[in-house]
């Protein structure tokens, strides 16, 4: 299967620009139509690219750095005696090697002959072309309604609205059309990320319909994006004084960096400046209005403040510039962009390492975590570039087997920092599956911004998984999957408007409906769903409404400052670039436990008594047996329930996070006395069970001289733990 490079430098000879292409024999160099001519110099040959995309005989078989953006030399030349052979439908010269793809047609021509064949060569999966009789042809209703446009939407030069080879229209709207050259010009200066419709601005669609009727989109930036320093201009800061009178011995344009003759420009317009000591003002005056715009406000220019409570600092995207591409560009069958793990696409938004002593610092009481953070937010010198270091003040608190370090600090300081967030009021639902909940206090308070904010440091500084947020959450921040309607399954369960938006889909007469809507009449008149339902087949369309309102209309404050507030170091804009690859990173995963995972997520403490190292360690060994033979069925019924069991009962979690437990699981030992006894039947006695402190993630294992003895504690202290929880799991 063919493959499109990404980049490659190609080396054009002066002396070779007019040679012939090696496959079409034609010397047409335009881009956009034919493909970017494509000259290697030590074998005197020169190549149209979108030939070799579409020779039936050749493939990529080399690297993008070999050959011919893979296309190897020798391919080439093979392809080139393969095509002499055969005769070109349209010239009737030899050397036609672009076929139809329907097996049953004969009809080869130059990929040139092609275009004035209408041969449609289509640039994704396998680069099929057809010949006019088998071509895809575009099934718009086309009426004769004489208000179409008579002009293309591209050129504005004339066109007759006629579906044909040279004349396609738009999918989505019924006022574009445009001519076939028009369109692919059009896409080889947009590129992939800016070619959309010209009047409507569709973008999915009218790039899927485009593709099918061959049109090439290069996948690449804008032409326009491409051109060096072409917005220099934009930078430019507007710096001279424009008071009547000028008191500046060095003139108009000078502006010292600080003092009376520093330019400060208009709050406002931006568009005129003074010197502080030209116009009276206070040598640290920063807010100051020209007076055209004194004049336009009442003279209360210089009210211009945040609307905020509290003024805060724009939290700047720290986003890498792209590395300059290649002037030749494609479509590749599957988008490289979004191949990165979350991993790398977040470390890419990660700013700069600096010296600690140039960063911020936040001291954490106890377990206080969010209280900490948001003190740090909202500092007036908070910049989340800067480097974050964290502080507890309970210097004896460490990590199990671990060495107490400030990186090891941070990343546990915004592991407490999710979880808490999670268990906010800002949130509803059950864990792992949070809904934003609507909360007026924290509204007023901004907490929607400060909670994106910091769970946006989370993952790009702290390498934190959110993991918490459900499906219709992460659908209605980042619209993945994009226009889907949301559904009753989808809004948080056991609350006052979700079990009256149940009651009226689960209404199965006439009579019923009516009843659920009358209880619901408040409900009803706040989500604007005043209209009589006649029929029960009005009902879905009403619960849709309801959905709609319930977790989009009535949440847009919220979601607009928490989508704001996720802005942070340009995480927002991240996801929306690659959301099925990001989505794992904020919505929890299903984790399916096995032997391994449990035997690696507990580590083991222990005893500093070297004499007790020993039996502790055969202990770890039982453990480990212990968990790899319910796994392979021989202890417990089957080793998920088994494994649940055993998470609750050391941790009270029924699942395990795809963020993991804080504090992180660990395992440490029971001694029993001197004398330890069994019964006949091997079953240990009281005092050498094991035993749990969830409120630590800590499981106490019994010291036991056999894996018999051991089997069988576990078994009983897990069975009884359960038998005493039954509607637990």
């Amino acid at each position: 299967m063919k493959k499109v490079r990404h980049s490659q430098e190609v080396v054009t000879g002066s002396k070779m620009v007019d040679k012939c292409c090696v496959l079409c024999r034609t010397s047409e160099d335009n881009p956009a139509l034919f493909g970017e001519k494509i000259t290697v110099q030590e074998h005197n040959m020169s190549v149209h690219y979108f030939c070799l995309l579409t020779s039936c005989g050749v493939y990529q078989r080399g690297e993008d750095n070999e050959g011919v953006f893979g296309f190897l030399v020798n391919d080439i030349k093979r392809e080139i005696r393969r095509s002499a052979r055969l005769t070109c439908c349209a010239c009737k010269k030899k050397g036609a090697c672009v076929g139809c793809y329907v097996k049953s047609c004969r009809k080869m021509v130059h990929f040139p002959c092609g275009r004035k064949s209408n041969f449609i060569s289509q640039f994704t999966e396998n680069f099929p072309s057809y010949c006019s009789d088998h071509s895809p042809s575009q099934s718009v209703c086309v009426t004769s309604d004489l208000s179409l446009p008579q002009s293309c939407s591209v050129c504005l030069d004339h066109l007759e609205p006629v579906l044909s080879y040279d004349v396609l229209k738009c999918p989505s709207c019924h006022s574009s059309w445009f001519h076939r050259d028009c369109v692919q010009r059009h896409a080889h200066s947009a590129g992939l990320f800016f070619f959309r419709c010209t009047l409507c601005n569709n973008k999915d669609e009218y790039q899927e319909e485009m593709l099918r009727m061959g049109i090439y989109i290069p996948e690449r930036d804008a032409s326009w994006e491409l051109e060096a320093n072409a917005y220099t201009e934009l930078l430019e800061v507007y710096m001279n004084c424009d008071a009547d009178f000028c008191l500046s011995n060095n003139g108009r344009a000078h502006s010292a960096k600080a003092g009376w003759f520093e330019v400060i420009r208009c709050r406002l317009c931006g568009s005129r400046g003074t010197h502080r000591k030209c116009s009276g003002l206070k040598v640290d005056t920063r807010d100051w209005a020209c007076p055209e715009c004194s004049k336009a406000t009442d003279g209360k220019a210089s009210l211009v403040a945040s609307p905020q409570r509290v003024p805060r600092r724009r939290l700047l995207s720290k986003r890498r510039q792209p590395s300059a591409p290649s002037s030749i560009s494609s479509k590749r069958p599957s988008l490289p962009a979004a191949s990165g793990s979350p991993e790398e696409l977040l470390r890419a938004l990660a700013p700069p390492r600096r010296h600690p002593r140039a960063g911020l610092q936040v001291v954490v009481s106890g377990d206080q975590a969010l209280s900490a953070a948001l003190e740090l937010v909202r500092r007036p010198d908070f910049d989340p570039t800067l480097h974050l270091s964290v502080r507890f003040r309970d210097e004896q608190q460490k990590f199990p087997n671990s060495p107490w370090s400030s990186d090891m600090a941070r990343q546990y300081f915004f592991k407490l920092l999710v979880q808490q967030i999670q268990d906010s009021a800002l949130f509803e639902g059950p864990d792992g599956c949070k809904n934003l909940a609507l909360d007026s206090q924290a509204l007023r308070d901004d907490l929607y911004f400060d909670a994106g904010c910091l769970l946006a440091l989370a993952v790009v500084c702290g390498r934190s998984q959110v993991s918490f947020f459900s499906r219709a959450l992460y659908q209605c921040l980042f619209n993945f999957p994009p226009n889907r309607p949301l559904g009753i399954a989808h809004m948080t369960r056991d609350t006052h408007l979700s079990h009256q938006v149940r009651r009226i889909a689960n209404a199965d007469s006439m009579d019923e409906l009516r009843d659920a809507m009358a209880a619901s009449r408040d409900f009803l008149d706040l989500a604007g769903c005043r209209q009589p339902i006649r029929s029960l087949q009005e009902k879905d369309a009403l619960v849709e409404d309801l959905v709609s309102f319930t977790l989009i209309t009535r949440m847009q404050l919220p979601l607009q400052r928490f989508r704001e507030g996720l802005q942070t170091l340009g995480v927002f804009e991240q996801v929306q670039l690659f959301p099925s690859v990001l989505c794992s990173v904020f919505c929890e995963a299903e984790i399916q436990l096995s032997a391994q995972m449990l035997s690696e997520l507990f580590v083991a403490n222990f005893s500093p008594q070297e004499e007790r190292v020993n039996s502790e360690t055969a202990v770890v060994s039982f453990w480990r047996h212990f968990l790899f033979e319910c796994e392979g069925g021989v202890g417990l019924l089957f080793f998920v329930k088994a494994a649940l069991d055993l998470l609750h009962f050391s941790t009270r979690t029924e699942r395990l996070p795809a963020a993991g437990l804080v504090p992180p699981p660990s395992i440490s030992f029971i001694h029993p006395p001197s004398s330890t006894h069994c019964d006949k039947k091997g079953r240990a006695e009281e005092g050498v069970f094991p035993q749990s402190k969830p409120d630590k993630n800590l499981l106490l294992l019994p010291v036991t001289s056999s894996y018999g003895v051991f089997k069988s504690s576990m078994e009983q202290a897990i069975s009884h733990h359960m038998h005493l929880l039954p509607n637990v799991m």
